[in-house]
């Protein structure tokens, strides 16, 4: 039984600290470094495409690649890795039209 409690403790601990690594400021790089150039747009620009819930709902639906394609269609959607995903989205929410917040790029 003890063994379940500290198992179960462990699994919940990893995903925790998976979420807690996303990171505003590595999306805003990544979105620089890697999709600036195929969007044609700003970083503040593309945050600002939706409100804070807005981007939720997609990053809720798994939906959040098909919109970066769909705001730049010049990007393949290839090059948004799996990985990328927690970051660029944090960068959006974080920059969304009614965050009140402006990025650097």
């Amino acid at each position: 039984m003890l063994f379940k409690l500290m198992f179960l403790g462990t699994v919940a601990l990893i995903f925790i600290t998976t979420t807690v690594n996303a990171d505003a400021s590595k999306g805003q790089k990544l979105f620089s470094k890697k999709f600036k150039k195929a969007c044609t747009i700003n970083g503040a620009k593309m945050a600002a495409k939706h409100s804070q819930d807005e981007w939720e709902a997609i990053q809720e639906d798994g939906k959040l690649a098909k919109e970066f394609k769909r705001i730049c269609p010049d990007l393949e959607i290839e090059d948004i890795k799996e990985k990328y995903i927690p970051h660029l989205y944090d960068f959006v929410y974080e920059y969304a039209n009614d965050s009140g917040n402006v990025p650097s790029c």
